[in-house]
């Protein structure tokens, strides 16, 4: 693994006692997808750590395949884009943002919704300013960093990483409203943030993830899961490769292959339900979500290191069922 990689690898959020309004409601969803019922047939796509900036910059990210990505999410015409974090490379820098809004012109075209969640690279060079481009880049998030949204029958929760959410947190107390509030007519909660909840034992081993704030995250979700008449499905990013796991009833997802520099998965442990080492892993997810039922393909880009021979390959599939 490159010394980039391996630093990118260990790097953990070192902002997370920043805190900052506003405070979405905590009793009920912060947006509604008008129009949508809750019986209607949903796709939905996710994925993360595209870190776009300047196209020169093929080292920390490689851009071909990043717009590539990009091309084959609008193909896709998706209800909703859910993001794990870490869109640019450097936060702070405004430039990194208008390199996301250029390259997804074409979904802007399409009125797609994209929902983000915060990452570590998000806030790179500076929590405030990084902040403040992410708030200018997405002005229908109304200054929310954490926020949750009712898309039929799929609610969805984004947290913060780079705010606390450890018990006391107002992070923590509103996604206790949230959970406490699921509207009955709810068959799926997706929770997506940046760190994982979840971790092979690579991940465990190298980078001690996830962290005790995940751990405990992680916990309280399950402590929560009992009153819950839905499917729970953590989809979470860093890692940029892929990972997917089943305990207690949880569906934990790793997807952060959205073109940041990859990492090499050497091994994988008997928890991890995708058991391929294929590198690398630039890839998106598609949930096709009917009733009580989602069918879930991950797509991977083949022949990544040769731009005009870019395609995709299906690696993993798997059906969720929402009780």
């Amino acid at each position: 693994m490159r010394i980039s990689s391996l630093l990118g690898f260990f790097l953990v959020v070192g902002v997370a006692g920043a805190q900052r309004s506003p405070q979405p409601a905590i009793d009920g969803p912060t947006f509604t997808v008008p129009g949508v019922t809750a019986g209607q047939g949903l796709k939905i796509v996710a994925y993360g750590d595209t870190r776009f900036t300047d196209v020169s910059n093929d080292a920390d990210t490689n851009p071909k395949v990043r717009e590539y990505l990009v091309k084959q999410i609008a193909g896709e015409k998706p209800e909703a884009v859910f993001m794990t974090g870490d869109l640019p490379f450097h936060g702070a820098d405004p430039d990194d943002w208008q390199v996301y809004r250029d390259e997804t012109k074409g979904w802007t075209a399409q009125h797609l919704r994209v929902y983000p969640a915060l990452g570590n690279h998000d806030v790179l060079g500076g929590w405030d300013a990084g902040v403040r481009n992410f708030d200018a880049t997405f002005p229908e998030l109304k200054g929310y960093l954490y926020y949750s949204v009712q898309i039929g029958n799929v609610y969805l929760i984004v947290l913060d990483c780079t705010e606390s959410y450890a018990e006391g947190s107002p992070q923590r107390a509103w996604l206790a409203g949230q959970l406490d509030h699921i509207p009955a007519s709810t068959d799926f909660v997706f929770f997506v943030s940046h760190m994982p909840l979840f971790a092979d034992i690579q991940s465990q081993v190298a980078a001690s993830l996830p962290n005790p704030g995940e751990l405990s995250l992680r916990e309280f979700i399950l402590s929560k899961a009992p009153q819950i008449h839905a499917k729970l499905v953590v989809v979470n990013g860093h890692i940029h490769n892929y990972e997917r796991f089943e305990s207690s009833g949880v569906s934990y997802i790793v997807s952060g292959g959205g073109g940041a520099l990859p990492y090499h998965i050497f091994f994988r442990g008997p928890e991890d339900l995708y058991q391929d080492r294929d590198y690398p892993n630039y890839h998106y997810l598609v949930f096709s979500i009917h009733g009580k039922t989602a069918d879930a393909t991950m797509y991977r880009v083949t022949n990544p290191f040769h731009p005009s021979k870019l395609g995709l390959e299906v690696k993993d599939r798997f059906t969720l069922t929402a009780p």
